[in-house]
């Protein structure tokens, strides 16, 4: 069972790093609730990163690296 409190944390930590906050936040957001667990939504940020441009790309390497520390 995924626990979205994790994912709020993260956000959080990386709200004063990233450049594009909304565009982040709604990303992971659509990501997670398309993920059945933790492992698939990391699956699928990965593909995300793997297609995004910078310096979305880096934002959302960011928010992995909050994610992860969790």
């Amino acid at each position: 069972m995924k626990e979205s409190g994790r994912l709020k944390e993260a956000l959080f930590e990386s709200r004063p790093y990233v450049e594009y906050w909304d565009r982040l936040k709604e990303t992971v957001e659509n990501l997670w609730k398309a993920s059945r667990d933790e492992g698939e939504f990391l699956e699928l940020l990965q593909k995300e990163i793997e297609k995004a441009d910078e310096p979305f790309k880096t934002d959302l390497k960011i928010f992995l690296q909050k994610f992860e520390a969790l």
